[in-house]
């Protein structure tokens, strides 16, 4: 079972042959902790999401519940999920020509209470933004809900000059990582069989 109603992370799996046989989205608050780290605040929020699925699914038969959560950060900044273009705007012009960091955490749960976390760290550069160039990125619109207020599969894929780390981690979901993971959990597909 896949914890997110994310398009984009059901799509990631798609590309490597895993098709959950169920979807929930965990509605939880994903709210940073005062004071927390934007990478400790990515596996607790994965975590928190695996666990709040994981609670209304019964013990029978045998499940896995993989749950992500993506932090954008530059510093120990957490940016927000852009919900409004004031929102994304700013993420923007803090983002213009700097370095930041995105933090892609996963977690996977067993119905036997076997837990196992991961997290990715990437970094990302952007070039510096004329205003010109801000405005058509939030023109687009694939800022809506995407952390740090845009969507590297979008249209901010032109103003990237840099990239060290995972490209499916930054779009939402580590797929090397996802693998390794729900291997280690005991899951094996064969060809054309959903995924847990």
């Amino acid at each position: 079972m896949l914890a997110s109603a994310s398009e984009r992370r059901r799509d990631l799996l798609a590309q490597i042959g895993i098709v959950p046989d169920r979807i929930c989205a965990a509605e939880i608050d994903e709210r940073p902790h005062k004071g927390e780290r934007p990478r400790a605040c990515a596996l607790r929020l994965a975590e928190e999401k695996a666990r709040a699925v994981a609670a209304r699914l019964p013990l029978d038969p045998p499940w896995l519940v993989l749950a992500g959560d993506t932090i954008v950060a530059v510093g120990r900044r957490i940016l927000p999920k852009a919900e409004t273009r004031a929102e994304a705007g700013m993420c923007l012009s803090l983002l213009s020509g700097r370095s930041h960091h995105v933090h892609s955490a996963l977690a996977c749960l067993s119905h036997d209470g076997r837990l196992a976390l991961r997290c990715v760290d990437s970094r990302v550069r952007f070039k510096v933004l004329d205003r010109a160039e801000r405005e058509a990125l939030l023109a687009a619109g694939d800022w809506a809900g995407k952390a740090g207020g845009y969507a590297l599969q979008g249209r901010a894929a032109g103003v990237v000059t840099h990239l060290s780390g995972s490209y499916s981690a930054v779009v939402g979901l580590p797929l090397a990582e996802a693998t390794a993971l729900l291997a280690g959990m005991g899951w094996r597909a064969p060809d054309g069989e959903a995924a847990p």
